[in-house]
């Protein structure tokens, strides 16, 4: 216990040393292990907790909730996108009159005409500004802001445990939404500023769109027809991974001031999670796209001659019937065939019967087919029956001729 407290205590002096001053004393800020805590909570709560609770209740209907609470997270996605752009990354300089900065810093220089399409920010290098001009504090609060709307997001996982969603509540969705509260505190601690806020700006955008499209849906199904663009929504979040990538593992490459234990862990966190939602994609629209052509093969009246149409999919074909090679019996001179209890093709006058029993239009006189485990035995009976009853027929036609 002595040796955990002292480990703690040594990270407390290294933040205290090298963390940001003006953040320091912002909520959840002191230390890394409320957030921690908060994170390892919401895991427990969607995974174990939340459905456990869950399991004999009726799932809860929130459709009313759910469009609020969407419609709120827009507005705030928007705020944050245009605080992110005003903080540095649009709004420093105008297109009305910009006057010249004549000071010898390498961020002036830097700019140059790039500073009218950019802003104060640079997409190739932005340094962390540690100042306290108002330009610069005014994305200090957006990346604090940004760090606390990680936690309103938590609710989207919430909302499918009491709606029984459980199928939502997936590895990536769970891993996702729970490391971003502890990735997003470091910068907040550190670095709030400069170039990480790129992932901010680009985030904020992709969440305006994403909770857009949950607003709409959660309105009801008289509102799908505005959202065909929802199979692109994954692709624009796996565009925006690929970005940030690009954004942060170009530092590697040139000389900035700007520490590259965040560059790497920002590149990694944009890797993970581009290849998570690639897998999701595949998954999820490939499967569509394969329940889609099944869809379509049996409206062609492509079905199989044993009685049910095999599904596309592996785990549907595992609760489907399967035919037994020793109940199919197929005879030249008019048998009933016969696979696990239904008839797939019937003649000589048989008639089949939902429950797996057979008699001709007129009724068995002769006794009835055998049953074996739901089966009928269309080699024994059903062949010595046909057999008699072609028999009795040709006698009957017989004796009319002779009367005649």
């Amino acid at each position: 216990m002595a040796l955990i407290m002292k480990y703690i205590d040594s990270i407390n002096r290294y933040m205290d040393s090298y963390s940001d001053s003006r953040t320091k004393d912002w909520p959840m800020m002191s230390s890394p292990f409320p957030t921690l805590a908060v994170c390892m909570t919401y895991v427990y709560l969607v995974k174990v907790l939340g459905p456990r609770l869950m399991e004999n209740r009726k799932p809860f209907h929130l459709q009313q909730m759910l469009v609020v609470y969407n419609a709120l997270q827009v507005v705030f996605s928007a705020w944050l996108f245009y605080e992110c752009l005003m903080g540095g990354w649009w709004g420093a300089y105008s297109f009305r009159c910009q006057p010249v900065d004549y000071t010898d810093s390498a961020t002036s220089r830097r700019i140059g005409i790039s500073g009218w399409l950019t802003g104060h920010y640079s997409f190739r290098c932005q340094p962390v500004d540690y100042s306290n001009n108002p330009r610069t504090l005014r994305m200090v609060h957006a990346c604090w802001w940004y760090y606390f709307s990680k936690f309103t997001e938590f609710m989207d996982t919430i909302f499918f445990v009491l709606r029984k969603k459980t199928s939502q509540v997936t590895t990536l969705h769970v891993i996702h939404h729970g490391c971003m509260p502890m990735s997003v505190w470091f910068g907040v601690k550190f670095t709030p500023g400069g170039h990480s806020t790129f992932f901010g700006l680009l985030n904020t955008f992709v969440h305006i769109v994403m909770y857009t499209y949950y607003m709409f849906s959660a309105m009801g199904p008289q509102y799908q027809k505005y959202l065909w663009w929802k199979k692109y929504l994954t692709t624009l979040q796996m565009v925006q991974f690929i970005l940030i990538m690009v954004h942060a593992f170009q530092l590697l490459f040139i000389d900035c001031n700007y520490p590259k234990a965040f560059v790497w862990w920002i590149g990694m966190h944009a890797v993970m999670f581009f290849f998570l939602f690639n897998e999701f994609y595949k998954a999820a629209y490939r499967s569509r796209l394969m329940k889609k052509n099944a869809a379509l093969a049996a409206a062609n009246g492509h079905a199989k001659p044993n009685g049910y149409c095999k599904s596309i999919n592996a785990h549907d074909d595992l609760a489907m019937p399967q035919p037994q090679a020793d109940t199919i019996a197929s005879k030249a001179n008019g048998n009933a065939t016969f696979s696990n209890g239904h008839v797939n093709g019937v003649k000589n006058g048989y008639k089949p019967l939902a429950n797996g029993t057979t008699t001709t239009t007129s009724g068995l006189a002769n006794g009835s087919a055998h049953k074996t485990n739901g089966t009928l035995l269309a080699n024994g009976y059903a062949n010595g029956h046909a057999t008699k009853l072609l028999d009795d027929v040709a006698q009957e036609l017989t004796q009319r001729k002779i009367q005649k």
